[in-house]
């Protein structure tokens, strides 16, 4: 299987193209894609409108670029290209080569790549990342990449060459702007990036990713935020995730645990309000990730959205929304930007999905809930050394957009037998609501563990939503996606951590059928203005081994969707998302205001949607381009 890069394009308007819709305030504006999001706010939101519900299903592919020649195979590609000026920009290979190419035609213009040799491979995110960043200041445009060794590279987008005026020829070795508070930091092997740099004004943001917390013990490197400057590569500033002694938040790190534990990153994407300068930064868990005894306390800024002054790395607000957390719910999803109508109120928010699935709206400027947020009490632990948070905060509104916990009522109910054999697949194990906390493998109570919901991979996950501006609706996708948490005391040297995650404790299924209820996939859209959901629909057909499945055979199964989180883009006259699941070929089109589906197209190759589905125009035509996997060998 190889990764592809597909273009879709209407033959039929090919040679008379319709003037884009341009009227729009937010989102993208003409025919660029010129961030990650589409704009710096995430909303993945295109003005565009010659793709319409009358011919999306006349989509065919206009070219399509493979990377089976960029470095080691890599079978996953999940970035988003840039198109800037009729050239599409990107990133392919586990050494995250970036590519131009023509956006028109598919031919490429120019690849660049580096020998990181050691740097590279030790680097703890060997992989295509999800894509570049596009600085311009009218005259001069560069193409921001960061490599998986932690360095940052300007290259002239018109050449793909190293703007020699940028740090040392280029190129800026990130670990030298770190502001780690130890003489010897293992960096080699334990810093890394995943997700391009968020551009306001002349601050390159720059988020770092580590070795998973999962993987680490309590001492890992420190996640600091770093703001490179665009012309020189001089250091703008740092922010401190992970506060030193004597700054606020330092607190909240009991026993002094702020000094050792690392983590807090951002693997995720991350956004800015140029009319404000000010970028939002979702901060991960610290490790390790589902213990935290080492670091009692709510551990500030964990778990947090914070919103720093783009020029300076002033704090300007910040709300935590995992106290001490030990589920990795960690905040990949892309923050999303947009102007509201709250009771004839016009808001500025910003919206964080997550993986425990909330949607958190705050007013972007001030960072006050647009309603409010209640510390609820949630269950505490008994592993021994672990603390817990006794509160966590629970969005009044808007509702969460997946199961949130586990119980009777929500496990497979096809028949009754299916209902039984769930309840007793799950019998020895741990089960409760959201923010139950992890359990030993082999508790006193004879429990293996508990069943957390949302798992690992979240409800909502690095693919994000989308944002509608004309209308204030918002959307996102999920899976009802349960993990087994079972705690253990490592078995080997290097770890110093008291507990460690069990490797034997696998999900319950009934005869391969998932234990939970359908829809396994799911694609919810809010009316934002009103904090209330507006539709959910499945994401996907019935899966052919849930609908043949033996054990329902002669059923009338519902429409279930398919267990993946699908990557997604709102134009002026659809809502277009891929499945995204494995083996699952198709990219649909729905009706923004009630989910209806407008149609479908299969992926030629029969591989999947990889990354998220991006819009652009060139030359009068629209176009939707997206990685996807090929299977057929093309």
């Amino acid at each position: 299987m190889k990764e592809l890069f597909r273009v879709f394009s209407i033959l039929a308007l090919l040679t008379n193209g319709l003037p884009p819709n341009v009227l729009a305030q937010h989102g993208t504006q003409g025919s660029d894609w010129i961030s990650y999001g589409g704009d710096r706010g995430g909303t993945r939101y295109s003005p565009l409108d010659q793709i319409t519900r009358e011919n999306f299903t006349d989509l065919e592919v206009a070219w399509t670029w493979k990377s089976d020649n960029f470095g080691e195979t890599e079978f996953r590609n999940i970035s988003t290209p840039l198109m800037v000026d009729g050239v599409l920009y990107f990133t392919a290979g586990n050494r995250r080569n970036v590519v131009a190419v023509e956006a028109g035609t598919g031919h490429t213009l120019w690849m660049w790549r580096m020998d990181e040799g050691e740097r590279w491979t030790q680097a703890p995110r060997r992989n295509s990342g999800r894509g570049v960043s596009y600085w311009t200041d009218g005259s001069d445009s560069r193409i921001f990449v960061i490599t998986p060794g932690f360095q940052l590279v300007a290259l002239d987008a018109r050449t793909g060459s190293p703007v020699s005026a940028f740090g040392n020829k280029g190129i800026v070795d990130l670990f030298n702007h770190l502001d780690l508070d130890y003489e010897h930091p293992p960096l080699l092997g334990a810093i890394g990036n995943s997700s391009p740099a968020t551009v306001i004004g002349d601050s390159v943001v720059i988020g770092p990713a580590l070795r998973p917390g999962g993987q680490a013990g309590r001492g890992n490197v420190k996640a600091d935020i770093i703001a490179i400057n665009a012309r020189t590569g001089e250091r703008n500033w740092v922010f401190h995730t992970i506060p030193r002694p004597g700054e606020p938040g330092y607190e909240t790190w009991l026993d002094g645990s702020a000094d050792y534990v690392g983590n807090a990153g951002i693997w995720g994407l991350s956004a800015g309000d140029p009319e404000l300068g000010m970028v939002y930064l979702p901060i991960e868990a610290a490790t390790n990730d589902i213990y935290g005894g080492h670091r009692p306390g709510n551990n500030l800024y964990s778990g947090s959205l914070i919103a720093l002054d783009a020029a300076t790395g002033e704090l300007k607000w910040y709300q935590q929304l995992v106290h001490h957390d030990i589920w990795d719910y960690d905040m990949p999803p892309h923050p999303i930007l947009v102007d509201i109508n709250v009771e004839g109120r016009e808001v500025k928010a910003v919206v964080q999905f997550s993986k425990q699935a909330f949607a958190y709206v705050f007013n972007r400027k001030t960072g006050e809930p647009i309603w409010p947020i209640d510390e609820q009490p949630v269950a505490v632990s008994d592993v021994p050394g672990e603390w817990t948070s006794p509160t966590q905060p629970f969005p009044t509104k808007p509702p969460p957009f997946d199961v949130q916990g586990i119980s009777i009522d929500n496990l497979i109910d096809f028949t009754p037998e299916l209902r039984e054999a769930a309840i007793t697949a799950i019998s020895r194990h741990r089960i409760g609501g959201i923010f139950t906390p992890p359990s030993l493998s082999n508790a006193e109570d004879g429990t293996r563990g508990t069943i957390v919901v949302p798992g690992f991979g979240g409800g909502a996950n690095w693919e994000g939503g989308a944002a509608d501006p004309e209308t204030g609706f918002v959307y996102i996708g999920s899976h009802t996606s349960p993990s087994v948490i079972g705690l253990e005391p490592p078995d080997f040297g290097t770890w110093d951590s008291q507990y460690v995650m069990g490797g034997s404790l696998p999900l319950p299924s009934v005869d391969g059928l998932p234990i939970m209820k359908p829809p396994y996939g799911r694609i919810t859209a809010y009316d934002m203005n009103r904090g209330e959901i507006a539709w959910v629909i499945p994401n996907g057909d019935t899966p052919e081994e849930i609908a043949n499945h033996p054990r329902l055979r002669g059923m009338d199964i519902p429409q279930t969707g398919v267990n993946s989180i699908p990557g997604m883009l709102v134009s002026s006259t659809l809502l277009i998302a891929g499945e995204g699941g494995d083996g699952h070929s198709l990219v649909h089109a729905y009706d923004k205001a009630t989910g209806e589906e407008i149609g479908r197209i299969s992926i030629p190759g029969g591989g999947p949607q990889q990354g998220s589905p991006m819009t652009y125009m060139v030359d009068g035509k629209q176009f939707i381009a997206l990685f996807t996997a090929n299977r057929a060998g093309e």
